[in-house]
């Protein structure tokens, strides 16, 4: 497996108008001691990237939207020829703003939708008229022919509503639905309860594997769900079926599950580069080094690219290079990112047989 860097979310501003129950920074309007970067300091960071690889970028948060600057960042990267995009929570969207989008070269933005009413969504994102802003968002970039994708992420308090929150994404008119399983990291530790369960996680995956074979299927993902990529292969053998992959062509591929690390990272508003957006764990700080350097040459990142460094089922797993286990997930409940997958209910064969041999 070639690791290059193929997709890179950019927290912008860790500023937020919402204060969700799961978000990996801890938003909120004014956060102390982490200041946005100047727009040098963006433009700097954009010439570092592009001096080294062509990844998708995506102006990620908090919410990006609150940086009166988003959209000069953005023209920037994509007159550097990068395909910039933008992740936003939907409820800052207006007429105005999808006009800079167009004009800023943004090629599509992702909106989050994590209940199918109300009720669930705004629950979700502490804040009352979250959902209506979403929907009005959605309606706004079709009506100004932007691309968008949804992204949906669940925890028990709202798992009952994925078939509905996945048809309500359909409905809207988004090119592709991601739906993220919960990682607790930020303020989703506080949720650590509330995670799915392992028969539960075994089941939506199974329901996700059945949804993607029907015949209007717009393009999906489960994203922090890396034993899918198990689920699918075990699936399509019992079935007799081959294994068909659509990819969106702002998209790592979809080949593999866990890629943190290996094809994508997340640089945070302070500087630091993570494996991914759920992984709290600094590889380097761009302030310091190069994004070449950090990317090559960083321990963090030699060990998530070694799998036979793996443990516990995961450095047994005879889907280790499909799936790899959430690194993410490891280190939030064990503190050890090379540990096993803690919710994956999958027996490696070869554990088996050792059982057996004794």
């Amino acid at each position: 497996m070639e690791f290059s860097p193929k997709w890179i979310a950019w927290e912008i501003t860790r500023r937020c108008n919402l204060r969700c129950v799961h978000c990996r920074s801890s938003s909120e309007m004014e956060i102390q001691g982490h200041p946005d970067f100047t727009l040098d300091e963006a433009y700097r960071l954009i010439d570092d990237i592009v001096s080294y690889a062509q990844p998708v970028v995506v102006l990620s948060g908090g919410e990006p939207l609150t940086r009166r600057d988003v959209f000069e960042i953005a023209r920037y990267g994509t007159d550097k020829g990068l395909r910039m995009c933008l992740a936003t929570n939907g409820t800052l969207v207006t007429d105005e703003i999808c006009e800079k989008i167009k004009q800023s070269g943004i090629r599509i933005v992702s909106l989050s939708l994590d209940g199918a009413d109300e009720t669930v969504h705004d629950d979700f994102r502490s804040q009352k008229g979250a959902f209506a802003g979403t929907i009005n968002a959605a309606r706004l970039f079709k009506k100004h022919g932007i691309e968008f994708i949804i992204n949906s992420s669940f925890t028990k308090r709202n798992q009952e509503q994925i078939p509905r929150v996945y048809r309500l994404a359909k409905e809207l008119g988004a090119t592709a639905w991601y739906m993220f399983m919960i990682v607790p990291t930020g303020r989703g530790e506080e949720i650590m309860n509330e995670l799915i369960s392992k028969e539960d996680y075994d089941k939506i995956l199974d329901w996700h594997y059945d949804m993607e074979k029907e015949e209007d299927l717009m393009l999906v993902r489960p994203t922090c769900a890396p034993h899918y990529y198990r689920v699918q292969l075990q699936r399509a053998k019992e079935e007799g079926e081959k294994v068909k992959r659509r990819t969106l062509k702002f998209s790592t591929g979809g080949s593999k599950g866990c890629l943190a690390g290996q094809l994508i990272c997340l640089i945070d508003v302070d500087g630091n580069v993570l494996p991914c957006s759920y992984f709290n764990l600094p590889a380097g700080n761009v302030r310091e080094k190069s994004f070449k350097e950090i990317w090559e040459n960083s321990d963090l990142f030699k060990d998530l690219r070694d799998f036979k460094k793996y443990k516990g089922r995961c450095g047994s797993c005879e889907f280790v290079n499909v799936c790899g286990g959430c690194r993410a997930r490891a280190y939030s409940v064990y503190g050890d990112y090379l540990e096993e997958e803690p919710f994956c209910s999958h027996r490696p064969k070869r554990m088996e047989r050792e059982k057996t041999a004794i």
